[in-house]
């Protein structure tokens, strides 16, 4: 157990609820999860069995002892939860009443794991509606696209990373309109990959711009505070120095 708990866990806390239409990835970042906790087996497994009857000479044979079983009725809650808390309420709703880990899996795989004509229209339909703006981080924006474009993919779609990239550089937000045109104008063909690497620099660069302008800004508005408040002790002293002269 001691092995398990050094290991280094899968992050399940920016893990997509599953809804039935990201089953793939879903299923496939529990399977690690699970492997690395060494837990997976109950996902493949029937519960132990306390004895079974040799019918040959009529002797019970203990085929699984207290702590075998112990040991999996706690890996099945361990199991369970993870899956129940990484639905949507509907799904929860559903499952909530199975007490088998292996059932839900079963259940999960039975009704979202087959190739489905209409689930790969509905992911090619939110690749090709995605679109990026301008009041939401770009890189955040950029890992959106990769997991849809991830998505096509895992249903089976060949797609060469310079058309990622060239379908990427059209969901552009509007003020980066310009360094679209500019990108569009370069001799070379970009993967999604070198295209994502231009794009952080684009916007690193973009960031310390405006950080230089709010410090500009700053600069300004104190220096006018500065310059009031001397006009102020300047006219006040001004003031006092004629009445002290009558």
């Amino acid at each position: 157990m001691a092995t398990t708990l050094n290991k280094t866990l899968p992050d399940l806390s920016k893990l997509e609820p599953l809804d039935g239409n990201n089953y793939k990835r879903w299923s496939q970042k529990f399977l690690i999860f699970f492997e690395q906790l060494e837990v997976d087996y109950i996902l493949f497994n029937d519960p132990p069995t306390d004895i079974v009857t040799d019918n040959s000479n009529s002797a019970n044979i203990i085929v699984d002892d207290d702590a075998t079983k112990k040991k999996f009725e706690k890996d099945n809650k361990t199991v369970r939860g993870h899956l129940l808390n990484h639905m949507t309420n509907p799904l929860f709703d559903l499952f909530i009443n199975y007490k088998s880990a292996k059932v839900i899996w079963d259940s999960l795989e039975k009704k979202y794991g087959p190739d489905d004509a209409g689930k790969k229209k509905y992911v090619i339909e939110k690749w090709i509606k995605f679109q990026m703006v301008d009041d939401k981080p770009i890189m955040e924006q950029v890992h959106e696209y990769e997991n849809l474009t991830a998505d096509v993919l895992n249903e089976s779609m060949e797609m060469c990373e310079i058309l990622q990239a060239n379908v990427l550089l059209e969901k552009f937000p509007p003020s980066w309109s310009d360094y679209r045109n500019q990108l569009k104008h370069k001799k070379k063909n970009l993967t999604l990959q070198e295209l994502i690497s231009h794009m952080r620099t684009e916007e690193a660069n973009r960031l310390k711009d405006e950080e230089s302008e709010l410090l500009k800004d700053k600069m300004k508005s104190l220096s006018l505070n500065s310059s009031k408040a001397n006009l102020v002790e300047f006219s006040s002293t001004f003031v006092k120095d004629r009445f002290k002269g009558k």
